[in-house]
């Protein structure tokens, strides 16, 4: 399939979904994908509300990028924060960096910065973007184009789940779209600070996210379900699949 025909493809897939399951919410990390998503809202001039989750541990360039995109397009970027008594209360009592120590704490780090505030962000709402692609990771690689998430009680579109690392590329390098520039320091995944390194390259693309542990439990939680699982394509309810 040609680039021209994978952007024909999402951007049909973001029409028709946001109309069917408006309003819809577009959740931004302001990664290579992400802005892929971001430009196709902005070319199509969709009803879309975009937000990012400011964890309090992101690098300055994502900030940075927030802002520069905000400029770019023109179009308002929601930003949520994690509570505060409840992140201080967790600091106090594990440390500020109890994301090393075990899955269990990185998973409640993870619960406080970015679920809690996820599930205000999507309160209300009848859709969810994501910018993610099967290609990036094991746990990945069964998601489907168009789901519906239980635990939230919402469809769920991810629009250019099929493309390729290339795909992206080629399609940021045509349409000038703003990027982080970690990612021209060997950072394709960027997400906290301290939970992020570059890669080599002969490593997987995602191999720089929560490195230290095992590929299979490198998720944050915001696209698992309730037993842990990042939501696939065989477990999700289908609610149709986007053409």
């Amino acid at each position: 399939m040609t680039l021209e025909q994978r952007i024909s493809e999402a951007a049909q897939r973001l029409r028709e979904a946001t109309v069917q399951y408006a309003p819809a919410a577009f959740s931004s990390s302001f990664g290579a994908e992400d802005m892929v998503v971001h430009d196709l809202i902005a070319r199509e001039s969709l009803a879309v509300e975009i937000f990012t989750l400011d964890t309090g541990r992101l690098h300055d360039e994502t900030l940075a990028l927030v802002h520069r995109a905000r400029l770019h397009y023109g179009i308002p970027v929601r930003v949520l924060y994690p509570d505060a008594a409840d992140l201080d209360a967790f600091v106090t009592r594990h440390g500020p960096n109890a994301f090393y120590d075990s899955v269990a704490l990185r998973k409640q780090c993870c619960g406080l910065r970015k679920l809690e505030p996820l599930s205000r962000a999507l309160a209300g709402k009848g859709l969810w973007i994501t910018g993610l692609r099967r290609s990036q990771s094991v746990t990945r690689e069964e998601l489907d184009v168009l789901s519906h998430d239980a635990a939230r009680g919402l469809a769920k579109l991810n629009p250019i789940v099929d493309w390729t690392a290339e795909d992206v590329q080629a399609y940021l390098r045509r349409f000038d779209v703003p990027v982080n520039p970690l990612h021209a320091r060997g950072f394709p995944s960027i997400g906290c600070a301290p939970c992020t390194r570059a890669v080599a390259p002969h490593e997987h693309e995602r191999a720089g996210r929560w490195w230290w542990e095992q590929p299979e439990s490198r998720e944050c939680g915001l696209h698992v379900n309730s037993e842990g699982r990042l939501v696939r394509a065989a477990e999700a309810t289908t609610v149709r699949e986007a053409t």
